[in-house]
């Protein structure tokens, strides 16, 4: 094993962060292949090391491993490095998009390329929520009841309950690592403006949703949800919709989401608001535990939770496929798009940068033709 310098690595994730494409799953499986396998810069026990942290921590999962990795390079320098590399470049465009999208949203070219980009997303998302949930739990009869149960409350509520998530976790603690005294007791049974007080509530709103995601970062997407549009009504439902087409089609991290939603709100300020917001939980998650994460991180208790939580995040990830595709998919053309996207994406390797230009393209088309 040859460590790269910081420059090397700085680079590299550089290069992840502006090119990286495929959402969490996509983005952990690049990192194996070109860090452990093909460079060589960290070992595989440091990199599963890192993969267990990020699965224990709330926060998405690709920029949870990213600052990890870092930190096991060069401590906290590594880290804060690291972490400004990969999600920078994904700002930078969720900016630049937002710009336009605020600035000729009006356009009915901008409303016909999104109103066939939602109904893409829907397709790559649904797919994205199975690859998740077939590597995370496997053949798990117990995290499959899980995920199903979490997928239908999520669907059902079209929020997501963050007490169910430690529920889960501990549900499957004691079903898989029951303490001691339980086995010897008990049978395993549009824009406002910046004011200092809308800039505060925005990164509080999102230094939470950043608390308490778990798994991947399109488990964010229901939280969001509830928030955004239900509770604070910065936007409705079809700006909403937008703002995870913005998130597919940018590379990096899918949480960028999160920039666009505060642009929205706030302008620049509520994007760098939110931004810091669900970042600044990922980013102390891993620089505050990791020196003592080598004591619990074989502990079978602390990887039945772990197990148990991620479940739940699978699962409430394929209930807001369900949430978001009541707003995406409105009509026949809209449903097509979405099939002909989960065929393509399900049979062949195609960039989703390329699957949301041709949504886009049929989305105009349809506008045209009406």
């Amino acid at each position: 094993m040859s460590r790269p310098t910081t420059v090397e690595l700085l680079r590299y994730f550089l290069y992840l962060g502006s090119l990286g494409f495929g959402g969490p799953v996509a983005l952990v499986g690049y990192m194996q292949r070109d860090l452990v396998e093909r460079r060589q810069w960290f070992t595989k026990e440091e990199y599963m090391k890192s993969l267990a942290l990020s699965q224990l921590a709330p926060g998405p999962l690709a920029a949870q491993l990213a600052i990890c990795l870092g930190y096991v390079h060069s401590r906290v320098a590594g880290a804060t490095l690291v972490s400004l590399a990969f999600i920078l470049p994904s700002f930078v465009m969720t900016v630049a998009i937002s710009w336009l999208y605020v600035r000729f949203g009006g356009l009915s070219w901008m409303q016909a390329a999104f109103y066939g980009v939602g109904a893409v997303v829907i397709g790559i998302i649904t797919i994205a929520a199975y690859k998740l949930a077939k590597l995370t739990m496997a053949k798990d009869k117990l995290q499959w009841l899980i995920f199903a149960v979490m997928a239908i409350v999520t669907a059902w509520t079209e929020s997501e309950i963050v007490w169910l998530f430690v529920l889960c976790g501990v549900v499957a603690m004691v079903v898989q690592a029951p303490p001691a005294w339980l086995r010897r007791s008990a049978p395993a049974c549009f824009v406002v403006a910046a004011t200092p007080d809308v800039l505060a509530q925005i990164f509080w709103f999102f230094a939470k949703a950043g608390a308490f995601v778990f798994g991947s970062g399109l488990a964010i997407v229901p939280f969001l949800y509830g928030g955004v549009v239900q509770q604070y009504g910065w936007l409705n439902d079809k700006q909403f919709v937008d703002a995870v087409a913005v998130a597919m089609l940018t590379p990096g991290p899918i949480v960028i989401i999160v920039a666009f939603i505060g642009y929205l709100v706030a302008a620049f300020p509520g994007a760098v608001a939110a931004a810091v917001g669900v970042f600044l939980p990922v980013y102390l998650f891993v620089v505050i535990p990791f020196p003592w994460f080598d004591r619990i991180s074989a502990n079978p208790r602390v990887k039945a939770f772990v197990a148990g939580v991620t479940a739940a995040a699978s699962g409430t990830i394929a209930g807001a496929c369900i949430v978001l595709a009541r707003r995406a998919i409105v009509d026949v053309p809209t449903l097509l798009i979405a099939a002909a996207a989960l065929a393509v994406v399900w049979r062949f390797k195609v960039p989703e940068p390329l699957l949301i230009a041709a949504g886009a393209l049929a989305g105009i088309i349809v506008f045209a033709l009406r």
